[in-house]
């Protein structure tokens, strides 16, 4: 464990007491925890010592860590100067060769079963897994090491989590997912392609919070960021609900922001909280600037979400033989429905309302008056 606590190396770095409960009150809602747990969390981190954390690049194009650098809540240098002491990670640590591997192997040693492990990439079995090496060390053995001695590993990104693109078939290397490879310890999969790094932030928080992972779906997720579908928390669901589609790239739905299943979007069997802590500061996401989910968070997405760019033919929720089609039709035809029905029901209330009211009541009878005057006067 680091040297500090977590509340000290805030103030060690110019932030204000309101500043750190600010941050335990951020945690706690992306938790999805009532404002009551803040103060558990603050005690927590006002008492813990900032954990370890060795970061292990392994088959990947870095597009974790990249988001965990460009991220704002909390930012990088937040993170990583008063969250947690991250003693190795190869792609931004100063160290370099032998100097960056003892790093590691003095975590190992030296604090075995109190740090954490994050993977970020798929581990190749293949052939002995000469296909990622590091250190001359293949990446399988130093998985096995590593996350074999941590507290908890995080399996950051989709093909830490289940093997992602590595995998795909035809599966080259014979990639592997981290519990795969390393079968037996506790892992937490945060899928994304990236993922958003208030997801990790919030993990570790809740690890020394309350002392145990956060729960987990089936699938190894948090289900604090994986409990519901995206489907669910999407700000055009009311257009998929209302039969509105964008039919192409740049028509007058894709610009009114209408639904984007049918150009392909997997938000309906996606499970992630891309709606709520979506990306660059919370500014926006991917559906929200127009473009349809493609599944990155579930397993064997490559090969089982492809192509991108076709909308799937069993809809959740309206049977197994429904589509998109056939749903966007009879929503048409159900408002349609419903505004007949509005406008019969207006209208019967209306006559319903005349019929009774007084000033109705007084020209009926008039007029009624005035026919049978007329009609005394007709008779001879």
């Amino acid at each position: 464990m680091g040297e500090m606590t977590i509340r000290d190396a805030f103030a060690r770095n110019g932030l204000s007491r309101r500043d750190f409960l600010k941050f335990c009150a951020a945690m706690a809602a992306t938790l999805g925890l009532s404002q009551g747990a803040v103060p558990k969390i603050a005690a927590a981190l006002e008492a813990k010592r900032k954990p370890t954390l060795v970061w292990l690049e392994m088959q990947s194009c870095t597009g974790n860590t990249e988001a965990l650098l460009s991220a704002s809540k909390p930012s990088a240098a937040n993170l990583l100067l008063d969250v947690i002491s991250l003693d190795y990670h190869e792609t931004i640590m100063a160290a370099a060769g032998a100097q960056a591997e003892k790093s590691l192997a003095d975590v190992v040693k030296n604090q075995k079963g109190k740090y954490f492990a994050v993977v970020e990439g798929s581990i190749p079995a293949k052939d002995g897994g000469v296909y990622c090496c590091i250190g001359g060390r293949s990446a399988l053995d130093i998985a096995r090491e590593v996350c074999g001695n941590a507290a908890a590993t995080i399996a950051m990104g989709t093909c830490a989590a289940y093997g992602g693109i590595p995998a795909a078939r035809p599966n080259p290397t014979g990639a592997l997912s981290v519990k795969e490879a390393v079968p037996g310890i506790p892992v937490v999969n945060l899928s994304g392609c990236p993922t958003n790094a208030e997801n990790i932030t919030a993990t570790i928080v809740y690890y020394l919070a309350f002392g145990v992972l956060p729960a987990l779906d089936a699938l190894g997720r948090p289900l604090f960021a994986y409990g519901k579908r995206i489907h669910d928390n999407c700000e055009r669901r009311a257009h998929f609900d209302a039969g509105q589609y964008v039919e192409a790239f740049g028509d007058e739905g894709h610009r009114t922001g209408y639904c984007l299943y049918k150009m392909g979007c997997k938000g309906p069997v996606t499970f992630q909280n891309c709606p709520n802590v979506r990306w660059n500061g919370g500014t926006n996401w991917p559906i929200g600037c127009g473009h349809p989910c493609i599944g990155c968070a579930e397993p064997d997405f490559w090969d089982k979400m492809t192509p991108f760019y076709a909308h799937l033919q069993g809809v959740p929720g309206f049977g197994v033989a429904s589509n998109v089609d056939k749903v966007g039709f009879w929503a048409t035809v159900g408002v349609g429905a419903a505004f007949a029905a509005h406008g019969f029901v207006s209208l019967g209330k209306r006559w319903m309302q005349a019929e009774h009211h007084p000033a109705a009541r007084e020209r009926a009878e008039e007029a009624q008056r005035r026919a049978d005057d007329e009609k005394k006067g007709g008779q001879p």
